[in-house]
C-alpha cells in the first residue's frame, strides 16, 4: 500500500513538473491590439500565421504593400499576417498607435492585423517575441531580431516553422505559404 502511495505521488509531482516547465501555446501569448485591448492570438487558431515586426520610416516600409498583397490573396483560404510596430532599430517607428494604423492604411491600403508597439529585443521583449526567437532563431544559432520586417512563419498547429531575414521579399514566401494552405 505504501508503494503504491509513493507512485501515485511521484506520478503527480511529475506531471505538476511537466505542467510548469512546459512553455505555452502560441495562441496562450497575451497580445495588445493596436486599440489597446488586451488579447491572445487564439483567434487565429487553425490559421497559418505570418508574423511581422514592422516599422513606418525603415527602408522596408515597402514590404507593407507586398505583405496586404500576400494577404488578400491567400486570406479565405486560411492565411493572416499579424503586424507589430517596434521603435527599437532606428526609431523608424516613432509614432503612437493611431498614427502608426493610418499610415498603414492610407499609404499601403494595409487591412490585416496590426498590434500595439512592442520590444523584439532586450529586457522588454515581448513574450510573443520571445517565444517566437527560441522556436525559431536566426543565423548561426543567434536569437536576436536584426532589423524591423523579420517574419516568422507558424502553421495551423501553432509550430513556428521558419524565420525569414527582413529583406525576403514577402512574395518570396508564396511557396512555403501555399504548401501550409492546402
Amino acid at each position: 500500500m505504501i508503494k503504491k502511495i509513493a507512485a501515485i505521488a511521484l506520478l503527480l509531482t511529475l506531471q505538476i513538473h511537466a505542467k510548469e516547465t512546459m512553455m505555452p501555446s502560441i495562441y496562450e501569448i497575451e497580445v495588445t491590439s493596436i486599440d489597446g485591448t488586451k488579447t491572445s492570438l487564439a483567434p487565429y487558431r487553425d490559421k497559418v500565421m505570418l508574423i511581422v515586426n514592422v516599422a513606418s520610416k525603415c527602408g522596408f516600409t515597402s514590404q507593407y504593400e507586398g505583405l496586404e498583397a500576400l494577404y488578400q490573396k491567400y486570406k479565405d483560404a486560411g492565411l493572416v499576417i499579424l503586424g507589430f510596430p517596434c521603435n527599437q532599430f532606428g526609431a523608424q517607428e516613432s509614432g503612437n498607435e493611431e498614427e502608426i494604423l493610418s499610415f498603414c492604411r492610407l499609404n499601403y491600403g494595409v487591412s490585416f492585423p496590426i498590434f500595439a508597439k512592442i520590444d523584439v529585443n532586450g529586457a522588454k521583449t515581448s513574450a510573443l517575441y520571445a517565444f517566437l526567437k527560441k522556436e525559431q532563431s536566426g543565423i548561426l544559432g543567434t536569437e536576436a531580431i536584426k532589423w524591423n520586417f523579420t517574419k516568422f512563419l507558424v502553421d495551423r498547429e501553432g509550430n513556428v516553422l521558419r524565420r525569414f531575414a527582413s529583406s525576403t521579399a514577402p512574395k518570396a514566401l508564396e511557396p512555403e505559404i501555399e504548401k501550409l494552405l492546402k
